[in-house]
């Protein structure tokens, strides 16, 4: 057949089994028609077997089709179920792509070794015509149960896909997509200008490694090929790279979403990330890898990092600003947990549990209630009134102590919290203090000798906040002196890079001393909730340009996007660029239908919806906009 379409389009020539649906037709037809039959599971095995074989490449095809047809059983009646299942099952990213179906008729061919008895009504809603779908046909007896394939069909036989693509001598560019050996022949024997292997339901390296390309769902094929598609980008070339042992309902997540995962079991040096950076969209840390300048200098297609812990101070945030990156963190997650493990060693501190535990240990039995007290009426110490501190506070109250708190923002007291007038204040009249203060510079050595010194003799100190607030050989002194009566420490100015190196402190041997690795958060519903709660974040920032929560982008909670494009573009926070913008879109005669900006000190982020219809010159104008960081188009 010529076919002489008044169009210089390729045409698409698609793979049916596996690759239009998720599954193959003929073992679906097993599932039906080997219901009652008494060797249904070793048949059933067989069919996938010779399946395999053939779509692989390893068995001559028309052998496994004729001996995959006599293992059926099957009959015409069996049909219309078969057609109602395939329709349920159409792969996913050719459902989200029916406009691409419409707007290319005529240039998108069926080409299958399967049959057309099942391929046509499935194809058909996507108005794919019998005209252009090529497959095989059944033969039937008298009594309608189906015995073969129609042999004068080339399709039917070895090498069949390529005998009936030289049969139809299309005049123009052909590519081939498709999950099977006998797809890729096509391409080899000229017919073709590229072969994608199509991915989504099925991987076969045989296939994969001949192929021009690897498309993971047909939204990737038809982004490389700049046709039409229902994404502007597809998801699975969103590299998500995690790090640290993160929780697994976050991997869940991202596979969920479509996006492409890398697990590293713990952290990485910088010069181990700079190697591995390079094609990352999102990162995953939590606190121990050091996101440098060098490191995101080198990060080309990062859009986004997500903090899985608390703290951000891991991470250059000025340089992530620079380059349009937006960083997101849980500032909530874990927050019950730390406050746990605060209460839990303050009590033991107080009773002096450690103390007596060491002396059980080492044989001595020391049955006494001296310096043992209880915490009901004593006085709670909070450095840092923030989400921690201010859980920390109604707990402590319901266990009946008195509450001060000091920050250096204003804060509304909880319950029956004082604010203490200055740190001074609050040292001095304490019975325990802890801290609850972030990793800012400011920061360092925030607790020192001098303050120390202030507290009550016989005090007890906790920190679960930074390593670096502290002066570690002057609270060593402290304690060693008998000024205060014990400590518990879950930070560390430096802190192991991975659990086989050893820790060293001032502090270790020290009986009055509860030294925790930093496990703070570290409760398996502390980290499954941080493990769906950042992933949320950054799926929101990919698929609308949300940033409401970043820690380091002016915030925006923006509506879903319907029947719009959505234009992001992150520029200096200089005066006059949402003008520029405008003027742009203006001169291009883009109709806009809503905007949203906001700006931080540094930057600014301006979303603009505008109508589907539009000159895509657009892009480069606004692209090349003084001041401009990063420009985004979203659908």
């Amino acid at each position: 057949m010529q076919n002489s379409l008044p169009d210089d389009r390729p045409y698409v020539v698609m793979d049916f089994d596996s690759t239009f649906t998720q599954v193959e037709g003929l073992e679906e037809l097993a599932e039906i028609s080997l219901r009652q039959h008494p060797d249904a599971a070793q048949r059933r095995r067989r069919i996938v077997e010779l399946t395999e074989g053939a779509m692989s490449g390893s068995l001559p095809f028309a052998q496994a089709l004729q001996e995959r047809i006599a293992l059926l059983d099957a009959h015409r009646n069996h049909l219309p179920e078969l057609v109602a299942t395939l329709q349920t099952k159409v792969s996913r990213s050719v459902q989200r792509n029916a406009r691409f179906f419409a707007e290319w008729k005529g240039r998108v061919l069926i080409v299958s070794s399967g049959f057309r008895e099942f391929i046509e009504p499935v194809v058909a809603a996507y108005g794919i015509e019998p005209t252009h779908v090529y497959a095989n046909t059944f033969a039937y007896d008298e009594a309608g149960r189906i015995v073969g394939a129609d042999g004068a069909n080339p399709l039917a036989q070895d090498g069949g896909k390529v005998t009936l693509m030289r049969n139809l001598a299309l005049s123009g560019p052909v590519l081939v997509v498709g999950d099977g050996y006998t797809d890729y022949e096509i391409r080899q024997a000229g017919l073709a200008e590229k072969f994608y292997a199509f991915v989504e339901n099925v991987r076969r390296e045989k296939v994969t490694r001949r192929a021009d390309a690897v498309v993971a769902t047909l939204d990737e094929f038809l982004y490389l090929n700049r046709m039409p598609r229902t994404t502007s980008y597809p998801k699975s070339r969103i590299h998500v790279l995690m790090l640290e042992g993160i929780h697994p309902a976050a991997q869940a997540l991202f596979e969920a979403e479509g996006y492409t995962l890398e697990v590293v079991p713990g952290g990485l040096e910088e010069e181990e990330l700079l190697e591995k950076i390079a094609g990352v969209s999102l990162l995953c840390i939590r606190s121990k890898t050091q996101v440098t300048a060098r490191v995101l200098e080198r990060a080309q297609k990062l859009l986004a990092i997500g903090a899985f812990c608390i703290g951000t101070n891991q991470i250059d945030l000025k340089t992530c600003q620079r380059r349009g990156i937006a960083v997101f963190n849980a500032p909530f997650s874990n927050t019950r947990s730390v406050v746990e493990l605060a209460i839990g060693e303050m009590i033991s501190l107080l009773r002096r549990v450690p103390e007596k535990s060491a002396k059980m240990h080492r044989g001595i039995w020391d049955k006494s209630a001296g310096g043992a007290v209880e915490v009901r009426g004593k006085t709670l110490g909070l450095v840092g009134y923030g989400n921690i501190g201010t859980q920390l506070s109604v707990l402590a109250e319901a266990l009946g102590m008195r509450v001060l708190f000091y920050d250096i923002v204003d804060k509304l007291a909880l319950g029956n919290a004082r604010r203490a007038d200055s740190l001074e204040q609050l040292l001095r009249e304490a019975d325990v203090v802890s801290l609850h203060v972030d990793g800012r510079r400011e920061n360092h050595n925030l607790i020192g000798a001098e303050e120390l010194a202030m507290m009550k003799p016989g005090a007890v100190f906790l920190n679960l906040a930074r390593g670096h607030v502290v002066d570690m050989a002057a609270l060593a002194h402290a304690l060693r002196s008998g000024h205060l009566a014990g400590a518990g420490l879950d930070v560390y100015p430096y802190e192991p890079a991975h659990n086989a190196e050893p820790f060293e402190s001032e502090l270790r041997g020290m009986d009055n001393v509860i030294l925790t690795p930093h496990i703070g958060g570290s409760t398996q519903e502390a980290q499954e909730s941080i493990g769906r709660y950042v992933p949320g974040k950054l799926i929101d920032y990919v698929n609308t340009g949300g940033t409401f929560a970043s820690v380091n982008f002016p915030n925006l909670q923006l509506p879903h996007l319907t029947n719009a494009h959505r234009l992001m573009h992150i520029h200096e926070n200089v005066p006059g660029v949402l003008a520029k913008i405008n003027s742009e879109l203006a001169a291009h005669g883009i109709n806009i239908l809503g905007q949203y900006l906001k700006t931080n000190e540094t930057i600014g982020y301006v979303i603009t919806d505008v109508e589907t219809a539009y000159d895509s010159t657009v892009f480069q104008a606004l692209k090349s906009l003084p001041g401009t960081i990063k420009f985004r188009v979203l659908y």
